[in-house]
């Protein structure tokens, strides 16, 4: 008998978790899918996040988010982040952090192609994305 109640209780709270990890599932929109799948056929192992609004696609490499891709709700495309070695960074932009973030050290790094085809760096340091244009020059705060 105790068996019994032990093993309803424990299928009852493993529905709970199943049914509670479903509702915090990210919606997606469908016209976002869509412009992810026609601009992306090839991507597999999607990940999804929410940032500023939008919907952020991630995968490839192994840590799933070696490309990551933002769409607005209405499926528009914002832009592209591939990730490359810290290393592949300009000079400028370790000077600049050098000097404005003394100690900082970069955790990631990545080429970034906005809609307009504008091409641009990411560095993120502290927790900020710091965006430097092609020749290392500092453009903003992500």
């Amino acid at each position: 008998m105790k068996k019994t109640i032990l093993l309803s209780a424990t299928a009852c709270l493993f529905s709970i978790g199943i049914a509670a990890k479903a509702a915090n599932a990210l919606d997606v929109p469908a016209a976002v899918k869509q412009s992810l799948a026609k601009k992306y056929p090839n991507a597999t192992k999607i990940t999804w996040e929410k940032e500023k609004g939008n919907y952020e696609a991630n995968w490839g490499g192994k840590s799933g988010e070696d490309t990551s891709v933002t769409f607005t709700p209405k499926g528009e495309f914002v832009e592209e982040v591939d990730a490359i070695p810290v290393n592949q960074l300009p000079p400028a932009v370790f000077d600049y952090i050098k000097t404005n973030y003394k100690g900082a050290k970069v955790k990631e790094a990545g080429r970034v192609t906005d809609a307009a085809g504008k091409k641009m760096f990411e560095a993120e340091i502290k927790g900020k994305d710091l965006l430097f244009d092609e020749k290392g020059i500092f453009l903003k705060v992500d």
